[in-house]
């Protein structure tokens, strides 16, 4: 059974547009969660960082035993199993879809992989893309996945943290967004596949570390937000073959307060539709389409882990209309936001005690 935990009142930083709300937990007892999805029966996959794929049946309940047939990630710090994604075509061909760290300490990057669940186990399981190069570390894989309407889907990368260089470098993966058909093969348009020595797969470039990316088909638009360093995250509207300036343009300093460029925005690169500036460490990027809440419906959601909070974007015409902070009340790290086919609003906590929250009006 769901369990209600208060009730409370969302927090508007333009005062303008309040919501009702109850929070309620769904689950508990989940390590480090990372990332949800809806199975068309009312059950739930998510996946915890340390590399276990969870399966949560539609009363709530936690089965106590992970999804078998998972790949083995490499985990540390911020590696690990992170995306889990439906095929849209899941009711017919059972694919979901996974973005995990693959390698050793010193050789790891971005993989993908999908394979088909059936009784609670993954089959078929094929390797899709990996993000080259290797890299040593633990640290900025990005991972999150979009489906695209032409069939395509786009998986976030990171810039590795010690590489940041290299997201100006179309040689590579390292901070990009890349953009592959549904079987891991490249799509024939792609912007940079005719490019003598640029990676086939790349969709855009000069990220940093991208954890949120959302396609919004009502308007045609593509978001994805990521982590600056010290200040500079931000909110990018994605465009094909557009370069988004890491680390030649930044909001953001050094963690040590050093200057990393003098530009907040170049010609010739594009500029975020905003950014948060001191870092509120965006985690998770939803788009809420549901009814429960008619005030933000076609509005986007941010987690966030620094501010602790879920940042909602209101959209008003296709046009940025201000910001609410909500969720505060927690007092948790919000790894992930989705939107629920309930209706609801869904939260996952970033804690090794995580929680997989509901959001349900009054």
């Amino acid at each position: 059974m769901l369990k209600s935990v208060w009730l409370v009142i969302g927090f508007c930083l333009s005062a303008l547009a309040h919501a009702d709300y109850r929070i309620e937990t769904v689950t508990d007892g989940l390590e480090y969660p990372w990332s949800l999805a809806f199975l068309p029966d009312g059950r739930m996959l998510v996946t915890e960082r340390v590399g276990r794929l969870r399966l949560i049946d539609a009363q709530g309940t936690l089965q106590p035993e992970p999804v078998g047939g998972l790949p083995t990630p490499f985990v540390a710090t911020q590696a690990g199993l992170m995306e889990v994604a439906l095929d849209p075509g899941f009711a017919s061909d059972p694919w979901i879809y996974l973005s995990y760290a693959h390698g050793s300490e010193q050789a790891n990057n971005t993989r993908l992989a999908r394979a088909r669940l059936v009784d609670g186990q993954l089959r078929d399981l094929q390797v899709l893309f990996t993000a080259q190069p290797a890299k040593a570390g633990a640290s900025h894989y990005g991972g999150r996945i979009a489906f695209l309407p032409d069939d395509t889907l786009v998986l976030t990368l990171g810039d590795g943290f010690d590489l940041r260089e290299q997201a100006q470098n179309p040689a590579n993966h390292i901070g990009k967004i890349v953009r592959l058909n549904r079987d891991g093969s490249v799509p024939h348009d792609n912007p940079l596949r005719d490019q003598a020595g640029a990676a086939p797969e790349i969709y855009s470039m000069g990220h940093r570390n991208v954890q949120g990316i959302v396609y919004d088909r009502q308007r045609q638009r593509l978001y994805s937000h990521e982590h600056g360093p010290r200040g500079g995250d931000e909110l990018n509207l994605i465009e094909a073959g557009g370069n988004y300036g890491w680390p030649l343009a930044s909001h953001g300093v050094d963690y040590t307060g050093a200057m990393i460029t003098p530009y907040t925005e170049l010609p010739g690169y594009l500029s975020p539709q905003l950014h948060w500036t001191p870092s509120v460490a965006p985690s998770g990027l939803t788009l809420y389409t549901g009814t429960g809440f008619p005030s933000w419906h076609g509005d986007l959601f941010v987690s966030t882990l620094a501010e602790q909070s879920v940042r909602r974007i209101r959209l008003l015409k296709g046009k940025l209309a201000g910001e609410d902070v909500l969720f505060e009340e927690l007092g948790e790290r919000i790894r992930g936001v989705f939107d629920g086919p309930d209706g609801a609003l869904y939260l996952l906590t970033d804690s090794a005690e995580g929680r997989l929250l509901r959001v349900v009006p009054l």
